[in-house]
Formats: C-alpha cells, sequence, structure tokens
C-alpha cells in the first residue's frame, strides 16, 4: 500500500503550527525582555535616625562600614527630606503627596494618618506591572496603636501581597503579625531587625524570576531601643549606637543577597529614614552625643523630630544600584520621599494616578546622577500637622511668620519635643541660605528682598491649592461624604486635659525651694 506522506493539508497544518510555535517563542522572549527590563525597588526606612547617625554623613562615633560602602557604590543625597514625624511620613512615602493632601477616614486629619482605602500607594502602582510587593516592618498608616487599629487598611488591603511586621511603633510594645493574623504578642524587640530582614531575603529568594518591590520600614531606632547580643554593648556610643550598628549589618546582609541572586545589576536599593532624631531621649534635648542618650543626632542642622527646622525633616539618604546608579556621586539637589512613587513608576513602565494631584516628581535624572537636569524651580514645603510653616527652593529657606506656639501644630503648639532654645515663632518672614547657613541662624531676609517675596508667593500658592491651619486648599481630599466642604482642617477631638495640680503654698514652697516666693 502506498502512503503518500506531506499533502497539501497536512503541510498546512504544519506550517500553521510551526507559525504558532515561532509567533509563541518571539511574544514569550519579548515578555521576557519586557519583564526583565522592569527592575526591582528595595526602600529601607528606618525610624528617627537623624542625618548624622551615618559613617559617610559624618557621625563620629557609629560605626556603619556597609552603608558607607553602599554609598561608595552608589550616591549619597544630602538634601533629602521627608515629614517631621512617623505617620505622615509613611504617608507621604506611600502615596507621593504631602500628608494634608492625602485623605483619611472619617475625613479627620489625625496626628498619624488613617490613609483611606482610596488612596493608591507606590505598592499598587507597581502591582499594575506585575510586580510583587511585599513589607516588612512598621506600618502605622491603619491607626498609631498596637491593639485598636483598623485591620482592613493593613498593607495587605493596600496593594501589599504580602506583610511581616508590626501595625505601629515601638512605645511599649510591638505584636508582630503575618499577613493579618497576629502570631506573636510582645516580640522581643531585639530580634526584630534581623527577622524583618530574614524574610526579605526569603521572599526576595521566592520571586527572583519576577520584578518585586520591597519596603522594609525598620522598628529601630525608635525607642524602645533594643540590639540583639552580637551588638549590645558593642558601640561607642551606647545602645542607640548598637542599635544603628545592627541596622547597617543587615543592610549588608540584604545587599549581599541581592548580589548572591544574580540582581544586582536590576535593581534599586534606597536607604533613608522618616524623619530626624528623637530629641526627647537625649539628655537636655542635646543632639544626640552621649553614651546615654537614646536619640540621634543631626549633626549641623538645627533640632530635630517634630519640628521644621531642618534637623526635623532633611534625612540621610543612600540610594545602590550597579549598572545603573553611578559610583561614589553625591547628589546635593532637592529631593524628598515625595518623589519616590513617580520615579519608580517611570522606571518600572507604570502609570502615576491621573485623577488626582501627586505632589512629588520623577527624579530618575537624579537617580542616573543627570543633575544638570535637576529641576531649578523644584519646591519644598514644610509642615508641622496642619500648619505650612517654611518653604524651599534652591539654596534658599524662608521661615513664614509664625507665633511661638502655632495653633495649627497642635498637639505640638507647646513643642516639648524639641530643644527649648527652638521653641519659637517669628514675627516677621525669616530667611536662610543652606549653603552658607545650614544651621539656620541667621535672617538675611532684609539683604535678599526679591527672594523673600518670591517665597511668600509660593507658600501663598500652596495654601490655596493644599490648605494651611485656617484654609482648605482646593485640593485637598476628602473620600469619605461630606454635607459640606471644611473650611478649616477637621481635627480630632481635643484630648481631655489632664487637671493641673493646686500651685505650691507658701509653707510647700519653703520645701521644694530654697528660695520661696515672698
Amino acid at each position: 500500500m502506498n502512503r503518500t506522506f506531506g499533502t497539501k493539508s497536512t503541510l498546512n497544518s504544519g506550517c500553521r503550527l510551526i507559525a504558532i510555535v515561532i509567533t509563541t517563542l518571539i511574544s514569550w522572549s519579548a515578555n521576557s525582555v519586557a519583564n526583565d527590563a522592569r527592575p526591582n525597588f528595595v526602600i529601607i526606612f528606618t525610624d528617627d535616625q537623624g542625618y548624622q547617625d551615618v559613617g559617610c554623613f559624618g557621625s563620629p562615633d557609629i560605626r556603619t562600614p556597609r552603608l558607607d560602602e553602599m554609598a561608595k557604590q552608589g550616591m549619597r543625597f544630602t538634601s533629602f527630606y521627608a515629614q517631621p514625624i512617623c505617620g505622615p511620613s509613611r504617608a507621604a512615602l506611600m502615596t507621593g503627596c504631602y500628608p494634608m493632601r492625602v485623605a483619611e477616614r472619617g475625613n479627620i486629619k489625625q496626628i498619624h494618618p488613617i490613609l483611606h482605602e482610596d488612596e493608591v500607594t507606590i505598592a499598587e502602582v507597581l502591582k499594575s506591572k506585575g510586580y510583587q510587593t511585599a513589607c516588612f516592618g512598621k506600618w502605622d498608616l491603619a491607626k498609631h496603636s498596637q491593639t485598636d487599629f483598623h485591620i482592613d487598611l493593613f498593607p495587605t488591603r493596600q496593594g501589599f501581597d504580602y506583610f511581616f511586621g508590626t501595625p505601629t511603633s515601638n512605645d511599649r510594645i510591638a505584636n508582630l503579625y503575618r499577613n493579618e493574623e497576629l502570631i506573636e504578642k510582645s516580640t522581643p524587640l531585639a530580634t526584630l531587625t534581623q527577622r524583618y530582614t530574614d524574610e526579605a531575603i526569603a521572599f526576595m529568594t521566592r520571586n527572583q524570576k519576577q520584578p518585586f518591590f520591597v519596603y522594609l520600614p525598620h522598628t529601630m531606632p525608635h525607642t524602645k531601643l533594643a540590639a540583639s547580643a552580637k551588638f549590645k554593648g558593642k558601640s561607642p556610643r551606647g545602645i542607640y549606637g548598637d542599635v544603628i550598628e545592627e541596622i547597617d549589618f543587615n543592610v549588608g546582609r540584604l545587599l549581599d543577597a541581592i548580589d548572591d541572586l544574580g540582581l544586582a545589576d536590576n535593581t534599586y536599593v534606597l536607604f533613608t529614614s522618616d524623619n530626624g532624631p528623637w530629641l526627647i531621649k537625649n539628655r537636655k534635648h542635646a543632639d544626640g552625643h552621649l553614651k546615654g542618650d537614646h536619640g540621634g543626632s543631626a549633626g549641623p542642622l538645627r533640632s530635630g523630630k517634630v519640628s521644621t527646622f531642618e534637623g526635623g525633616v532633611r534625612v540621610p539618604a543612600i540610594l545602590w544600584g550597579p549598572g545603573r546608579v553611578p559610583k561614589g556621586l553625591t547628589c546635593h539637589q532637592l529631593a524628598s520621599t515625595l518623589d519616590i512613587l513617580p520615579t519608580f513608576a517611570n522606571l518600572a513602565g507604570a502609570e502615576i494616578p491621573t485623577d488626582r494631584v501627586i505632589d512629588g516628581e520623577d527624579i530618575t535624572h537624579l537617580f542616573h546622577g543627570k543633575f544638570e537636569q535637576a529641576n531649578r524651580e523644584k519646591t519644598f514645603f514644610y509642615y508641622l500637622r496642619v500648619h505650612l510653616q517654611a518653604v524651599r527652593q534652591g539654596k534658599w529657606k524662608l521661615h513664614l511668620p509664625r507665633e511661638k506656639e502655632p495653633v495649627g501644630a497642635a498637639p505640638f503648639s507647646r513643642n516639648t519635643h524639641i530643644a527649648p532654645a527652638d521653641r519659637i515663632g517669628f514675627d516677621k518672614p525669616f530667611l536662610v541660605d543652606l549653603e552658607n547657613d545650614i544651621g539656620e541662624t541667621t535672617n538675611v531676609a532684609a539683604e535678599h528682598p526679591q527672594v523673600v517675596q518670591q517665597l511668600l508667593g509660593l507658600a501663598e500658592e500652596m495654601r490655596s491649592d493644599l490648605g494651611d491651619y485656617d484654609r482648605v486648599g482646593k485640593n485637598m481630599r476628602f473620600f469619605d461624604p461630606l454635607t459640606t466642604k471644611p473650611k478649616t482642617p477637621p481635627l480630632p477631638p481635643d484630648r481631655k486635659r489632664r487637671p493641673r495640680k493646686p500651685s505650691p503654698t507658701k509653707s510647700q514652697h519653703s520645701l521644694l525651694d530654697p528660695y520661696p516666693p515672698k
């Protein structure tokens, strides 16, 4: 029996099959290239670490060899800004917006924002491009409490595939969650830095074949301070130094893991802090330098956490990305945590929300060392709570006139968090040349009236757009129903004030004071 092979129909079928295979391979190859082009992102976000609490930023007694090497292999930012306190700083990083702008649950402007579920986070932006996303550490955007918080506002509901961490600060304790399950009450604080890092490395290992975003907001060095046995009692700077040196070691572990996985040439790692040092934890509110100080150091910068002086908001920042980030550069251009969302979105090929104002701008050019492309008109606005207190453009910073105890900064109007010398008001605009007066000591407004007018104009534009203590801006967001739009930022009810103790009598004075009043 004669068999005929390769008839027209079978040939056509074969050709179609080959074409399908080739098309599939081409498509797979194109998708593979596209996937490879999407870089990984890692943000290491410490809590209350001061500007000078890293060796390469001038620390005289805290040893940070891995962060110093990270800077040599990458880039330091010397004018990088966060927000004055924890929760607002996290809201700004996650949304690319000033905390005053973001919507909160119940439309109330809390001290620590309760981030509305309809806000769009950086994790959600990156997930739109197929990223695996995870958060390891302190969240602080579902209510500032370890027990009384909104589980439906946890990271797992705000764009993160995986969460291993704690709801908020370790003021007394830290309860540990995996996703939305409480796995450990009152976790030993000394274990957290290593455990967060262990989990982050495991997540990167599991997801090494696809793009990932790792957000690592460390609990430390927010107090209570704690370091593991390997680091406890080892730093010349005392327990605070122990904590920073342990963070440094674990930053090194993370970078080594990225290198070992073969991902170094396709990964950006940003290290920074959420605000300046917590000076109330230092003797006499001084810049941290004593072994017994549990707060950090802002070095040459004035003041610290809960302040709009530079020490409160300018933070150390190091960017690492071999093959992408130029080695050994220092960027003096203005940048902030607000810029991270639009920058990561651009690098990932993702779209940022277009139905709302995003305050940050794409600074990819700075990431790649193209400083000449910097926006010369870039402006940073310094808010404390709902009060606009200062504005910076270029080297110029203008402190706006304000009372010594401004109502818009409540409950920090009487600001016991900072040194008495910094609890001041300004009866007229106070202009600072930050290039020549980084410590903000001298008012040069009289010599530069045009600069003052320029910055006052920018401040007024921002008040109209976003708002201030005495007005709601046109683009301040409220997502929950409103009968009428409020005229001033809606604040939580005043806390019940404790009754003051009666003033000492004359006889009591004699016991308390060797020189009683007459």
